[in-house]
């Protein structure tokens, strides 16, 4: 799963719900929670945001957040991306510098690069007050207590999963779209990946308790949710129904209320004609996937331990566009993997062109401590540098062509924010389309102006590069109309 999928409105922290905080509460403090890495990341701080709020603690409004008057700051840590540690650490400096100004301030650090250096941390930073993990979310408030009476970090992570962090409380960070983890974890081993590391092996939820979650966010407001799992389209394979994920889907679309649902990621071994079935029958469930390819090179593939050829890739992907022919695929790519060739390069090259994904996330590989790949020989970084600013110029210009499409069509966008401070004076707003794709709204003089969670349906007049623009002209003909 993918960090750069989510704008910064949409990965905006779950301490803007603390704008509804009265002035001067404090509670047992107030909390700042600072986000890096994917989707799962903003899901398990909302329960982190949610076990903290239920042990008395207050989230920071942003006037807080932009003074730096908290009482506790959580940083979030991902693992994923290249220089992780650095990041991790870097973002603790200054942290620190903050605690320098307020010397009762407690810094806490959970996720996936805790849970791989819990104990580097404590002892490289002993001002933080609680190292924790992914898989103990719920033990934080006790770390922060017993930090206040002995002033020394606090350590514990656990590396077997005692329950979905989804059983935990949770501060949503938007009312009208929510996530929610249908598995934790992941049973691939591909070369690459430090995931099944940090996350362990992939724990499915009974699907009962997703839907009544799911149930549970419409009935609080929400009219769109995201399914998550590091392998979202294996759930049920651990008990043996291959089914259920496609049944999952169905029954996403029996949810009244329940207007659009998307899922992340699934693998595309396990993309299987029910499940394209399903996305395609159901009417909620939106034509939007990321489908991630990683490279084009057969021989890549398997050193990656990926399940899957190019050849099937490409055959899956054209039964998903035979039945859903306005699918937006995006896709991840990894250039310069260890021993890929030239001659691999351009198989990869290949494939986008064959595949025209709408966009493409494309990182430089980079080794992953305590992966097999790392071992492995690398290829020097300006090789792969000129490799990869090849396949950014090849995918800009699909991507581009992909949006160009959309020019003069009547989309549905379901509004998720403002664009900017001016906004209130040029009455723009913004949304996704049902595949996904960001849209930016100027509401026409005299018509009203959308909320967060209402519908516009409405004439693309633009493309951007990688979004489009709505300012429609009533008078000519173009659509402008808005459904609560």
């Amino acid at each position: 799963m993918n960090e750069d999928m989510m704008t910064e409105a949409e990965r905006a922290s779950i301490e803007a719900s603390g704008a509804e905080t009265a002035a001067g509460e404090r509670g047992k403090g107030v909390f700042h929670i600072h986000t890096l890495g994917c989707q799962m990341n903003v899901h398990d701080s909302e329960r982190i945001a949610g076990v903290l709020k239920a042990d008395g603690y207050v989230p920071a409004t942003q006037e807080q957040i932009d003074s730096h008057d908290f009482d506790v700051i959580v940083l979030n840590t991902c693992a994923v991306r290249e220089n992780a540690a650095e990041r991790m650490y870097g973002t603790i400096g200054l942290f620190n510098r903050i605690k320098m100004q307020r010397p009762n301030l407690q810094i806490a650090v959970g996720g996936c690069m805790a849970q791989l250096d819990r104990e580097r941390i404590a002892k490289k930073k002993p001002w933080v007050a609680a190292v924790f993990g992914t898989k103990n979310i719920e033990d934080l408030p006790k770390l922060l207590d017993q930090n206040r009476v002995t002033d020394k970090p606090q350590v514990r992570v656990t590396d077997q999963l005692q329950e979905f962090p989804s059983q935990l409380p949770a501060a949503r960070a938007s009312r009208v779209s929510s996530w929610v983890a249908i598995s934790v974890g992941c049973n691939n081993t591909c070369t690459f990946c430090i995931v099944p590391t940090t996350r362990g092996k992939e724990k499915d939820r009974r699907p009962g308790d997703v839907l009544a979650e799911i149930r549970k966010c419409v009935a609080d407001g929400a009219k769109e949710v995201t399914l998550l799992g590091q392998n979202v389209n294996s759930y049920g394979y651990g008990i043996g129904d291959r089914y259920a994920f496609s049944k999952l889907l169905r029954a996403c679309g029996e949810i009244e209320g329940l207007e659009r649902v998307r899922f992340t990621s699934p693998h595309p071994a396990a993309f299987t004609d029910d499940v394209i079935a399903a996305m395609a029958e159901t009417p909620n469930i939106m034509h939007q996937l990321h489908f991630p390819l990683q490279s084009g090179s057969d021989r890549i593939l398997r050193a990656m331990r990926r399940s899957y050829r190019s050849a099937k890739f490409l055959d899956i992907l054209g039964r998903i566009r035979e039945a859903m022919p306005d699918a937006q695929i995006s896709t991840d790519i990894i250039v310069g993997f260890p021993g890929e060739t030239e001659e691999d390069f351009q198989a990869t090259l290949d494939v986008v062109r064959k595949a025209r994904f709408s966009t493409a996330f494309m990182f430089i590989y980079s080794p992953r401590p305590g992966t097999p790949a790392a071992s492995m020989e690398q290829i020097p970084r300006d090789v792969v540098q000129e490799r990869f600013d090849r396949l950014v110029a090849l995918q800009e210009e699909i991507t581009q062509e992909n949006m160009e499409s959309f020019v003069g069509r009547d989309v549905e966008v379901m509004i998720t924010g403002k664009l900017g401070k001016k906004d209130s004076d040029t009455h723009r707003v913004s949304g996704r389309e049902k595949t996904g794709v960001l849209v930016h709204i100027g509401v026409p003089e005299g018509q009203p102006v959308p909320e967060v969670g209402d519908f516009v349906t409405v004439t693309v007049t633009h493309a951007g590069r990688h979004n489009l623009l709505a300012d429609p002209d009533l008078a000519a003909g173009q659509t402008y109309s808005v459904r609560h």
